[in-house]
């Protein structure tokens, strides 16, 4: 038997301690998480398990859920008419994430999901009513109602339409004390003469197409705007985010002066009324359905 040099010992122990450290301070993914647990109950690792033994995961871990998304759970598990449950899908569920076969199974199962309404929910704080509130004013299914109600943060929160907002009434007051009036502030010489309004004849100035919609006429003007903006514009982006709805205002905006071009090459256009339009009829089809 040949006795290694200590240098060598302590070289082999220094790789245990080093790999023993490693596995220790790796995080353990969300994902690779439910993976442990799914694999309790797919010995098999095919990837699908029964719907008993899912039921019996259930009973074992329901007590950590969420109550409405161990109800979407167990509409998906009487949804699967083969009897089995993909992981892919569980995973989609545990990580707010959505796909169209786990929407499939929810749909055909909602009827379950019908029995409590989000409605009926109680004790639950400002921020939560809200949220709720939201869901119901802006979509029409039980189902995506709870998914919704379940899975938003308000990280990011509805900053685009705030920061229009209150930029409009930052250019409302310093115009107002700049002409000293508050009404009708169309009406004064030097109210046309800035660089924010649109006209027709400046429209070189390509700025001039987006940036009016900062000025309005008065403040019975801007405080219909502001009201559209925050009653349909803040729980339009709550749910469709900053991007698509600010897409959807940006496009209504630029719809207004480009129809004032065509239509009458004489008159300034101020005030935000065409991205608010733009957001109401987007809330039009949740109305509709």
């Amino acid at each position: 038997m040949v006795n290694s040099s200590p240098a060598v010992a302590a070289h082999a122990e220094g790789e245990e301690i080093e790999v023993l450290e490693s596995t220790d301070v790796l995080p353990v993914a969300p994902e690779d998480q439910w993976k442990c647990l799914f694999d309790k109950y797919d010995p098999e690792n095919s990837g699908f398990i029964s719907t008993e033994r899912f039921r019996d995961l259930l009973a074992a871990h329901g007590s950590e859920l969420d109550p409405h998304k161990l109800e979407v759970l167990l509409a998906l598990a009487d949804a699967n008419a083969d009897g089995k449950i993909c992981y892919q899908d569980f995973v989609n569920l545990m990580s707010n994430k959505r796909s169209n076969s786990f929407r499939q199974a929810i749909l055909q199962g909602s009827r379950q999901l019908r029995n409590s309404a989000l409605r009926e929910e109680v004790g639950l704080g400002l921020s939560r009513r809200l949220v709720r509130h939201v869901a119901y004013e802006t979509l029409p299914r039980e189902v995506d109602r709870k998914w919704y109600f379940d899975s938003y943060t308000y990280c990011p929160p509805p900053w685009l339409m705030l920061a229009i907002t209150i930029t409009e009434v930052v250019v409302f007051m310093y115009y107002g004390l700049q002409l000293n009036r508050w009404v009708l502030q169309v009406s004064s010489p030097y109210f046309l003469k800035g660089p924010l309004p649109y006209h027709p004849q400046l429209r070189a100035q390509a700025w001039r197409f987006l940036s009016y919609i900062f000025m309005h006429a008065g403040i019975e003007h801007l405080g219909l705007n502001m009201a559209m903006q925050l009653l349909v514009g803040v729980p339009l982006e709550m749910v469709h985010g900053a991007l698509r709805i600010g897409l959807v205002y940006v496009c209504g905006a630029l719809a207004g002066s480009l129809a004032v071009s065509v239509t009458d090459m004489t008159a300034p256009v101020v005030g935000s009324s065409g991205g608010v339009y733009a957001l109401v009829s987007a809330h039009l089809a949740n109305v509709v359905m």
